[in-house]
């Protein structure tokens, strides 16, 4: 009888709580000590933060209605809680008395911290020529693990059947955010390296998606699924693959930041 990995060995239900566990967990966020480890970690977390967007994208153009003519959408409080998501995340407070999205408070506060901006910077730069973004994905100057994270999340947003989307998007993303981020600013406060624009990032993200957008995201992935057990199944599947996908994500960002500098 061959000898069985602990995933393997789990209840999709069972490895998702294991994998939630392991991403809370992660070492990560202990190896974000000093300006030069957390400027690595924003240089490539900062893909994440954009990618996000395409999930939620693809969300809000399933639930509700973008085009011209336009027409009622299926479901009127699906419809809300993807527009309550996106106003928060395409348009919040920035904190100064305007608005940005959750990509530019990030982007600014890369720019106050020093970190480099320019991997990200050129891929949108190729993406607004009208690159594919699978070659723009392959040009761009960022770690592996990185690169398979962003190629796994933009497939399933645009391949991926609506309630895949909304298990990634609910289960990799809004469930586990304020926990990660959590650790995150513990680390920050104890380190003393806290900047305003990346506190104030991490900060709105912790309020809205514990509070309003993870139960808002949950709801979604209920709805959808509808009880079915096909769906449900498959749901639970693609949460486990978003989770796996950021486990490795934070490994090569771990490996990056503990490679020492040549000289």
């Amino acid at each position: 009888m061959p000898v069985l990995t602990l995933a393997e060995s789990l209840t999709p239900s069972q490895e998702l709580t294991a994998l939630r566990r392991q991403l809370i967990e992660h070492p990560i966020y202990a190896a974000i000590d000093q300006r030069r480890s957390l400027t690595i970690f924003m240089r490539e977390h900062v893909f994440a933060v954009w990618d996000f967007m395409s999930l939620l994208k693809r969300l809000q153009r399933e639930m509700t209605c973008v085009a011209v003519p336009w027409l009622p959408p299926v479901d009127a409080e699906l419809s809300r809680f993807i527009l309550e998501i996106v106003l928060g995340e395409e348009a919040d407070e920035d904190g100064l008395g305007g608005y940005a999205s959750h990509f530019e408070l990030y982007h600014q506060a890369m720019e106050e911290l020093g970190a480099d901006t320019g991997p990200i910077d050129n891929y949108l730069a190729e993406l607004q020529r009208g690159v594919p973004w699978p070659t723009a994905l392959e040009n761009a100057a960022l770690l592996r693990s990185t690169r398979a994270f962003v190629e796994y999340s933009l497939s399933l947003a645009t391949t991926g059947a609506p309630h895949e989307v909304a298990a990634a998007f609910f289960y990799g993303r809004e469930d586990i955010i304020p926990e990660m981020f959590r650790r995150m600013v513990e680390t920050l406060k104890q380190e003393g390296a806290e900047v305003a624009r990346l506190r104030h990032y991490l900060q709105r993200h912790i309020e809205l998606d514990g509070d309003q957008h993870g139960p808002l995201a949950e709801r979604l992935v209920q709805c959808l699924c509808a009880d079915d057990p096909a769906r449900l199944a498959a749901a639970e599947q693609t949460a486990c693959a978003a989770l796996r996908r950021r486990i490795a994500l934070w490994d090569g960002i771990l490996v990056a930041i503990q490679t020492p500098l040549t000289q």
